[in-house]
């Protein structure tokens, strides 16, 4: 097939997907959106919640629907490395025997990243980016596609290890999961308070996905729009020339060249979405936000006045 009826299939296929995850999780339309946009651009995300906003069971419903295998790993303060990548034992041969961890499986859901300590969340992040895990010496690779799903609490304080700057740079996404507005909240106890089981198909293959993710990263992307996305980001950065003038007063740090290439890639899997063979300037903006918001530090007087990352970045357009 051609790059293009590939493309076009992809459409086709996300649209009944969206169907299919809608069948489960009532609203959250844009959430379910960044999730796989950052599925298929090959990136990691990491959702910030309070609890009971159903993320466990958006992240088992996409697995299905994607035919993907799932595993959920609970951080807790005494979890250890070995106990997410796999520990070597003894067999009866006298033998020593990898067992794996949860962590090989195709989606992660690493539930509240910020509850382990550094230790534990460097081991889960090492896979991240190298997709491989070593143990004992021996280098362990992951079956692709291979995505992780991190969630944090965020009115968690006491006891959490926050993740360091450098570790939040791997996700591509930072998705915020708000309250479900009334009348959503209203469909969510009607579907979850009765004895009917809702059930999703499994659309795609591993192999599908990996496909999809090859074309989508073939699609071209005009100069214009590459330094649209590259000016962006370095009007985040408070020290250089081209910084704006609301992130010399209220940001910190701003974003490195990792957001300009993750603008691109997701900017590319947004368009193929919509049906586009190339993306533009709309798709680099669609996805800025949930890009560049883990990637901007804030001062203390944006906090003292309330100035969100999500105003400072819609500035910058």
């Amino acid at each position: 097939m051609s790059d293009v009826s590939v493309i076009e299939n992809f459409v086709k296929k996300y649209k009944t997907l969206k169907q299919e995850i809608a069948k489960v999780i009532i609203g959250q339309d844009e959430v379910v959106d960044q999730i796989l946009i950052s599925i298929f651009s090959g990136g990691h995300s990491l959702l910030i919640g309070v609890p009971g906003l159903a993320k466990t069971l958006m992240v088992n419903t996409i697995a299905k629907t994607l035919g993907l295998d799932f595993k959920r790993i609970q951080f807790t303060p005494d979890l250890m490395p070995s106990d997410i990548l796999g520990s070597e034992i003894l067999d009866e041969n006298r033998k020593f025997k990898f067992i794996k961890g949860p962590i090989f499986a195709n989606i992660i859901l690493a539930d509240e990243i910020n509850r382990t300590p550094p230790k534990t969340q460097a081991a889960l992040l090492e896979a991240m980016q190298e997709r491989s895990v070593t143990v004992a010496g021996h280098q362990y690779p992951l079956s692709l596609p291979y995505f992780v799903l991190a969630t944090q609490n965020p009115i968690e304080q006491e006891g959490t290890y926050p993740l360091p700057e450098a570790q939040l740079d791997r996700f591509m996404f930072a998705i915020n999961l708000e309250y479900p507005s009334f009348n959503e909240e209203v469909e969510v106890v009607k579907a979850t308070t009765t004895d009917v089981k809702q059930s999703v198909n499994s659309l795609f293959t591993a192999q599908e996905i990996i496909d999809f993710q090859n074309v989508i990263r073939r699609i071209p992307v005009a100069d214009n729009v590459i330094e649209y996305a590259v000016t962006l980001v370095g009007k985040t950065r408070p020290k250089a020339n081209t910084a704006a003038a609301i992130v010399k007063e209220f940001v910190d740090w701003g974003a490195g060249p990792r957001a300009s290439q993750n603008l691109i890639l997701a900017a590319k899997t947004h368009a193929a979405t919509q049906g586009k063979f190339s993306p533009d300037i709309e798709d680099i903006q669609a996805v800025a936000i949930g890009i560049l918001r883990h990637r901007i530090i804030k001062n203390y007087k944006a906090e003292a006045e309330g100035i969100t990352d999500k105003k400072i970045i819609e500035d910058l357009f």
